[in-house]
């Protein structure tokens, strides 16, 4: 690690300086080694001096606070990557407030390959999850999949993706927290194949504000965005508006009117959203070809089903059995069947929808 990069991590890491102050402390600086040689000089010059003596330092003992860190970084099997390291992501300088300093857990050499990103509201309906984990699955072939860790959509695009290794689940808490608990066994699995990639110090845990910090990463590293569920106050809303603001491309699935967590969804296509059913809708705009699909032997029985479900969107299995003019528990075993082929998914309620 060069000095410069040394000096912007202990800024980052090593005093409770926020993004502002680090900031003035740069300008008033001229370079981050100046700043690390004569911190006390140009804090006293625009920081606010704390009772406690925050600011109050020396270069010995700040070597020895980098030092450690990169000791503790080494002991766990982590790195830091500043916005002066070779490796850190050039679209994320295209953020506003881009994060000096990133924790990895991982695969780093993914930091330098092509990267889109894939999320979803934890309220994902099931045919939303096995379609966003099929595209995320062929997405991966072609690029590093970006998503978090949340159950829904997120789940969905990491089972997709874990599979190719080219996946990167950003945080809202430092690496040693796991949020929300019950995704621990997913986490370790992506830091095993994946990699793993935070903002915030090893131990924080989720506050306020953290996942408005997380999505503007997610959005920042990846040339486009699909959003695969999202009601109308959703979350996922924030990453798709920092996208725009780095003129990212914009992807939606399509909802059937009434289905709340779609809201969101069909409001991004009315605003000009790329429409997204398969792969093949992504991949084409950045002149990819998805891989062509297999064909799938279907009786006529099945047809009948698969096509009242195409036109009609989710259904109770005995209102599909009275469209497609089959006896209910003839009906029940074709479902089942057409949904191994992989061509529907099963909902709550005995309710189906086509995929």
């Amino acid at each position: 690690m060069t000095e410069k990069e040394r000096a912007i991590l202990w800024l980052a890491a090593c005093t409770r300086t926020n993004g502002e102050e680090r900031k003035q402390l740069l300008e008033a600086a001229g370079s981050p080694e100046l700043l690390f040689d004569e911190f006390e000089k140009f804090s006293k010059k625009v920081l606010k001096q704390g009772k406690n003596g925050l600011y109050i330092s020396d270069k010995a003992s700040r070597e020895r606070e980098v030092n450690a860190l990169l000791d503790r970084l080494d002991r766990k099997g982590r790195f830091a990557v500043t916005c002066e390291s070779r490796d850190y992501p050039a679209l994320l300088t295209q953020l506003s407030d881009p994060p000096p300093v990133l924790y990895g857990e991982g695969n780093r050499e993914l930091l330098n390959r092509r990267k889109f990103c894939i999320v979803g509201s934890r309220l994902t309906p099931p045919w939303a999850e096995k379609t966003g984990k099929m595209i995320a699955e062929e997405i991966s072939r072609h690029f590093v999949v970006v998503t978090g860790l949340a159950e829904g959509g997120d789940s969905a695009a990491v089972h997709g993706a874990i599979g190719s290794g080219n996946l990167i689940c950003v945080l809202p808490n430092g690496l040693d927290e796991c949020y929300p608990a019950s995704q621990l066994s997913l986490k370790r699995a992506v830091r095993e194949k994946g990699l793993l990639l935070s903002e915030f110090p090893f131990g924080e845990k989720v506050h306020k504000g953290s996942f408005h910090l997380r999505n503007r990463i997610l959005a920042g590293l990846s040339e486009g965005v699909l959003v695969i569920s999202a009601g109308v106050h959703s979350g996922t809303l924030i990453t798709v508006s920092h996208a725009l603001d780095c003129g990212r491309e914009i992807f939606a699935f399509p909802y059937s009117i009434g289905v709340k967590q779609g809201e969101g969804c069909n409001a991004m296509l009315k605003s000009g959203a790329n429409f997204v059913t398969e792969a093949e809708d992504i991949l084409s705009m950045y002149g990819f070809c998805a891989d062509k699909k297999r064909e799938v032997s279907l009786s006529d029985e099945e047809r009948r089903i698969l096509d009242v479900l195409s036109k009609s969107g989710e259904l109770h299995a005995a209102v599909i059995a009275e469209r497609a003019g089959v006896p209910v528990y003839e009906a029940a075993s074709t479902l089942s069947a057409l949904e191994v082929k992989g061509l529907i998914a099963k909902a709550g309620g005995n309710r189906y929808s086509a995929l």
